[in-house]
């Protein structure tokens, strides 16, 4: 009986040992299965590279004066800028999509006894790039960009007298379309970016409505002035009305229509844009470090014309006549040259638009900021203190502490 004991008991523990390696074995194959598992989820798992990345700078900078008996003079006056700069970037599967949004809006508030509301900065700026990377850091690229600004701009004289207008929303506005190369590299948290395009198109607008130029007209004191007044026989042969025809002069919204038999020329300001095709250089630098970021830009454009004939005003009536190269001439004495017909809107001749803004945070909440913009358009038209009209280079620059954000 001892033996059958044994031999039962040896039997029985064969049999457990047999099951549990058969239960080891499904345990072991079951763990390498979800260790495999686990591999590939890992490999899926965003390691800090993300596709879109968001981030910008939005606050107000604020500041005021305040004199008593202040001998060198002044005026108190208190200063206020609300800004907003973002950029959304998407980056993944050789595409790359870039916007960028700038929005200032500023406003100066003079103790004196004329213009005391005054607008200082006032900025609306979309830009969008959109490529395919054909090329390890090359993309095929489609560019948009709109600019304009929020509310009217007059130039404030601080008298009694009526101060001109001389812009508003969509006057001037200005549309950029375009497709090119665009070259992209990051280099130690910089983001650089370079653009060329030979297919860039570029749309002007000055938009002034009817009410708009009629409140104007009316207003007793721009009558007084003698501001936006144009007869009726003016506004027919310019094709525009009184404010209308001030910021469509002034922004070269404008086309000079030729008779080519006795070539007397006329302006015309019959239509809202300027239309034109040339070729767009864009370069970009994004930088971030800690709390500190850097955004510039800096657009070149061109377009694809050339018109080098002379145009002369006859100084006894006014009347305009180009030089066809028929041997009619134009003594200095009783012409006055007014330069080409194409206003110098010509091939070589590049609009220049250079932005820069600057922030760095501290104490969590509060922010300076520096931003500036520099700005060239040929066939603009800029007065002096002494009222000369030229071409000039446009600044405008701002500095400023306040409450803000980066991210």
């Amino acid at each position: 009986m001892k033996l059958k004991h044994v031999l039962f008991v040896a039997l029985l523990f064969c049999g457990l040992t047999a099951q549990a390696q058969e239960v080891d074995k499904a345990a072991v194959q079951s763990q390498v299965s979800a260790a495999e598992k686990a591999k590939k989820d890992l490999a899926k798992v965003d390691t800090g590279d993300k596709a879109w990345k968001f981030s910008g700078s939005l606050g107000l900078n604020a500041a005021a004066t305040g004199l008593v008996n202040w001998a060198a003079g002044g005026n108190n006056n208190i200063n206020g800028v609300a800004y907003t700069h973002l950029r959304l970037l998407y980056h993944g599967n050789n595409i790359a999509w870039d916007t960028n949004l700038d929005l200032e809006y500023g406003l100066s508030w003079i103790d004196q006894e004329y213009d005391k509301l005054q607008k200082s900065n006032d900025k609306i700026s979309l830009a969008t790039k959109f490529g395919w990377e054909f090329k390890k850091n090359w993309y095929l690229t489609v560019l948009g960009a709109f600019n304009t600004q929020f509310a009217p701009g007059k130039n404030y004289n601080g008298t009694a007298d009526a101060d001109p207008m001389v812009s508003k929303f969509m006057a001037p506005g200005y549309i950029d379309v375009s497709v090119g190369i665009d070259w992209k590299t990051s280099v130690n948290g910089a983001d650089f970016s370079l653009y060329l395009s030979p297919v860039a198109g570029r749309l002007t607008t000055v938009v002034v409505g009817p009410k708009m130029n009629q409140y104007f007209a009316d207003k007793a004191d721009y009558q007084k002035a003698g501001m936006y007044q144009l007869s009726a026989a003016e506004e027919a042969a310019y094709g525009a009305t009184g404010l209308e025809y001030a910021l469509k002069d002034k922004y070269a919204v404008w086309r000079y229509n030729t008779d080519e038999t006795t070539g007397k020329v006329n302006k015309s300001y019959a239509k809202n844009t300027r239309a034109e095709l040339g070729l767009n250089i864009k370069g970009a630098i994004n930088y971030t470090y800690k709390d500190f970021k850097l955004q510039t830009t800096l657009g070149l454009y061109t377009p694809y014309a050339w018109d080098r004939t002379r145009v002369y005003e006859e100084k006894a009536t006014g009347d305009m006549y180009a030089d066809l190269g028929t041997g009619a001439t134009f003594p200095e004495a009783t012409y006055k040259y007014l330069g080409f017909r194409d206003n110098n809107r010509r091939f070589g001749n590049f609009d220049v638009d250079w932005t820069v803004n600057l922030s760095y945070q501290f104490l969590k909440c509060l922010q300076v900021t520096l931003s500036t913009d520099l700005r060239y358009y040929n066939g603009v038209k800029i007065a002096n203190k002494a009222g000369d009209e030229a071409e000039r280079v446009q600044f405008k620059g701002m500095i400023g502490l306040g409450v803000g954000y980066s991210f």
